[in-house]
């Protein structure tokens, strides 16, 4: 073996006998999902709220629980959480919004309802998909409130201590 040395990639192929031809891999093709009516529709949660979102092309108007979404969403801040998956897209008068959302409080429904608007975004325009998980608005945050445990007074807070 030491007098046949290898020196280029020819010799080696040579040496292996006949490869296999490598296949490139191809990036998944994600295709567009509308229903009968022309719309798109996702869901979306954040710690106990679940968000049903629909999207339809109109004039930019966004119902949540069949209320205007600056009257569900008081706060500024919530509306500007809201408003984040349209406005990285550039989408923000295009899309007419209608989404019911159940459970926890006003700060984890708008994010599931964020979830779940830039879910139905790629489902109406997959080209989108990229722009959207970048901003990581496709991401699910799995993070949830802890329970509480026997013998304390809340998930990890002891009750007070008394030696005698």
């Amino acid at each position: 073996m030491a007098d046949q040395e290898t020196k280029t990639l020819e010799d080696l192929a040579e040496l292996g006998g006949e490869a296999a031809p490598v296949a490139p891999v191809e990036a998944p093709v994600y295709e567009q999902k509308i229903d009968a009516q022309g719309r798109a529709y996702a869901t979306g949660k954040r710690k106990d709220a679940v968000a049903r979102v629909w999207i339809k092309p109109g004039a930019g108007k966004i119902m949540i629980n069949g209320r205007e979404h600056t009257k569900y969403f008081a706060r500024p801040v919530l509306q500007m959480i809201l408003m984040q998956p349209l406005v990285a897209v550039s989408r923000s008068d295009q899309y007419d919004v209608n989404c019911t959302v159940r459970g926890g409080g006003l700060s984890g429904q708008a994010g599931a309802v964020r979830h779940g608007l830039s879910k139905a975004l790629t489902n109406f325009e997959p080209e989108l998909r990229s722009v959207l998980k970048k901003g990581g608005y496709l991401t699910r945050d799995a993070r949830v409130v802890e329970r509480k445990k026997y013998g304390r007074a809340k998930a990890r807070k002891s009750f007070q201590f008394s030696k005698r």
